[in-house]
C-alpha cells in the first residue's frame, strides 16, 4: 500500500465563493475513485491541483509517483506515442488533432494516457464522444489496470464498471461512499429518507413547542388582564388585592420561564433542512408550431460521401411525430453527418413544412458569453420567468446562479444552460448530438426527465446506456452505410 498523493489545508476561492475547502485528502495506489458533483463544484480544478497542473493558492500537496492525465476534450495534448497496438485497438490511426472527430480526439487522449508506465491515471470525462465499442474497450483496460484511478465522469454505466469508491464534491468538501455509482445512489436515497424522517420529527417537535409557548404566553396575558381588573376595585380591599398580585406575579414569572425554556429547546433542535424535492416541469407547444404529419422527417435512398469514403448508400428512415429517437453507431459512422444533412435538407430528406428544428451540437459550449443567464434564456422564448426558473432548478441552477453572467459559468453549466434554452425554445423538433456529455450526473438524470416530458419530437445521438434505455422510444443504428431500426 503506497500513498501517492497527500493534500492538506486545500483552499480555493473563486469570485468570492469557496470552491474547495479541505483539511486533508489522500490517494493510495489501490484507490479506484469516481469523483462526482455538480457542474462548477470544482472537480476539474481539484484534478489539476492534485496533478500540479494548476498552482496551489493555499495548502500543501505531496506527490510520490507518476500520474497520467486524460483531460477534457478542449485540453487535448498531441504527442508521439510508441504503443501502436493500443492505438490500433482504440481506432487511432494518426497522431494529429487536425480534422478528427470528437470521438477520435478522445481515443487519442486515452491512448496517450494508457501507453505510459505510471502509478495512476486521472481522467476528466474520458468516455465523452466514445462509441459503445470504445467505452467497452476502455472499461476492460481500466478494470485490469493495477494503479490508482481518479475519474470524473457523467457515464453511470462506466463508473459502475471501473470504480469501487465515490467521492462526492459538494460545497468544497469531499464525502466518501463505498461502491460504484449505483451503490452511491442507493446510499444517497437512504440518506434522503433518513433526512425526511428527521425533518418530519423536527417540524413536529418545533410545532409542539411553539404551540406550547403560545399557550403559556396566552395564560400570562389573561393573568395580566385579571390583575388590571382587580386594581380598579375599592382601595379598602387593598390588602387582599396585594396578596393576590403577588400570587399572580409568581405564576406569570413561572409561565414566562417555561416559555423561555421552550424557546431554548427550539434553538437546541438546530436547523434541520428538508430533503430536496424534484420539481416537475410541464412543457407546452404553441398552436402555430403543431405538426400533423405522422412522420415529420423522412429519408429515402439517401447517399453521402466525402472523397473516397462512403457514409450513406441508399439509406432510408422515418422519424415518427412526438417520438424520442436515438441514433447510434461507431465513431465516424455518420451520426453527426446525418444531422447536418437534415438541417441542410439534402437530397432524399423530406421535412414537414411546419418543422422548426432546434440543434444542439457537440461543440455547443463555444458561444458568446457576454449576457446574463436570464437574459439569455428569455430570448425567443414563450415561457414565463417562473417556468424558466423551474427548468433551470431541475438542471441544478440555484437562485444565485440565475443572477450570474454567462462569463463566470463553467463549461458544464454552459451546456446545461444551452440544453434548457433549446428545450424551452420555439421548436417542435430537436436534434441533440451527445446532449449528456460534460453534464454532472444529477443534470443527466434531470435531462432524461425533461426529454421524456418534452412535447415535441427529439432525435438524439448518444452512447449513454441509461439515457438510451430510459428515453428512447426507438433506436436507429448506422451500420454498413444504412439506417437499421433496432427497436
Amino acid at each position: 500500500m503506497t500513498l501517492l498523493i497527500k493534500a492538506k489545508d486545500i483552499h480555493v476561492e473563486y469570485m468570492g465563493r469557496d470552491v474547495l475547502d479541505m483539511e486533508e485528502l489522500e490517494i493510495y495506489d489501490y484507490d479506484r475513485i469516481g469523483l462526482v458533483g455538480a457542474n462548477g463544484a470544482g472537480k476539474s480544478t481539484l484534478l489539476k491541483l492534485l496533478l500540479g497542473a494548476t498552482p496551489l493558492p493555499h495548502g500543501k500537496i505531496v506527490r510520490d509517483g507518476s500520474i497520467s492525465y486524460i483531460p477534457q476534450l478542449d485540453d487535448v495534448i498531441v504527442q508521439e506515442e510508441k504503443d501502436y497496438a493500443l492505438m490500433g485497438k482504440l481506432g487511432v490511426d494518426r497522431l494529429t488533432a487536425v480534422n478528427i472527430s470528437g470521438g477520435e480526439e478522445t481515443r487519442l487522449k486515452i491512448a496517450q494516457a494508457l501507453s505510459g508506465e505510471v502509478h495512476g491515471i486521472f481522467a476528466d470525462e474520458p468516455t465523452s464522444h466514445l462509441d459503445r465499442q470504445g467505452i467497452d474497450f476502455l472499461v476492460n483496460q481500466l478494470k485490469y489496470y493495477s494503479g490508482a484511478l481518479l475519474i470524473v465522469s457523467h457515464d453511470r454505466y462506466f463508473l459502475d464498471q471501473v470504480v469501487d469508491k465515490i467521492w462526492e464534491l459538494k460545497e468544497g468538501k469531499i464525502t466518501e461512499y463505498w461502491g460504484g455509482y449505483s451503490d452511491y445512489l442507493a446510499q444517497k436515497e437512504e440518506e434522503r429518507k433518513n433526512q425526511a424522517v428527521q425533518y418530519k420529527q423536527f417540524v413536529a417537535e418545533r410545532d409542539r413547542l411553539e404551540k406550547a409557548i403560545a399557550e403559556k404566553m396566552n395564560q400570562s396575558r389573561k393573568m395580566d388582564q385579571k390583575v388590571k381588573g382587580a386594581s380598579s376595585k375599592n382601595s379598602s380591599e387593598s390588602g387582599g388585592r396585594l396578596s393576590h398580585q403577588k400570587t399572580v406575579g409568581s405564576k406569570q414569572k413561572k409561565l414566562h420561564n417555561a416559555a423561555k425554556n421552550m424557546e431554548r429547546r427550539i434553538e437546541a433542535l438546530g436547523d434541520v433542512k428538508p430533503p430536496e424535492v424534484n420539481r416537475s416541469v410541464q412543457f407546452r407547444q404553441s398552436k402555430a408550431l403543431e405538426l400533423h404529419n405522422p412522420f415529420p422527417i423522412t429519408g429515402k435512398d439517401i447517399s453521402k460521401r466525402y472523397g473516397e469514403k462512403i457514409i450513406f448508400e441508399r439509406a432510408s428512415f422515418q422519424f415518427p411525430l412526438g417520438a424520442k429517437i436515438a441514433i447510434t453507431g461507431a465513431n465516424g459512422a455518420g451520426k453527426t453527418t446525418l444531422f447536418k444533412m437534415i438541417l441542410d435538407g439534402e437530397d432524399g430528406i423530406t421535412l414537414s413544412p411546419k418543422a422548426s428544428i432546434g440543434y444542439f451540437a457537440q461543440t455547443g459550449y463555444k458561444f458568446d458569453r457576454s449576457q446574463g443567464v436570464m437574459e439569455f434564456m428569455l430570448e425567443n422564448c414563450d415561457y414565463q420567468v417562473a417556468e424558466i426558473r423551474a427548468v433551470l432548478a431541475s438542471m441544478g441552477f440555484s437562485q444565485h446562479d440565475v443572477r450570474k453572467e454567462l462569463s463566470v459559468l463553467s463549461g458544464g453549466e454552459m451546456i446545461k444552460l444551452q440544453l434548457a434554452k433549446m428545450l424551452l425554445g420555439r421548436y417542435n423538433i430537436l436534434l441533440m448530438d451527445e446532449p449528456s456529455n460534460y453534464l454532472d450526473l444529477p443534470a443527466v438524470e434531470a435531462l432524461e426527465q425533461l426529454m421524456k416530458s418534452y412535447a415535441g419530437t427529439i432525435i438524439f445521438i448518444s452512447h449513454d446506456v441509461h439515457l438510451l434505455e430510459n428515453v428512447a422510444d426507438m433506436v436507429y443504428q448506422i451500420e454498413d452505410k444504412k439506417m437499421i431500426l433496432k427497436g
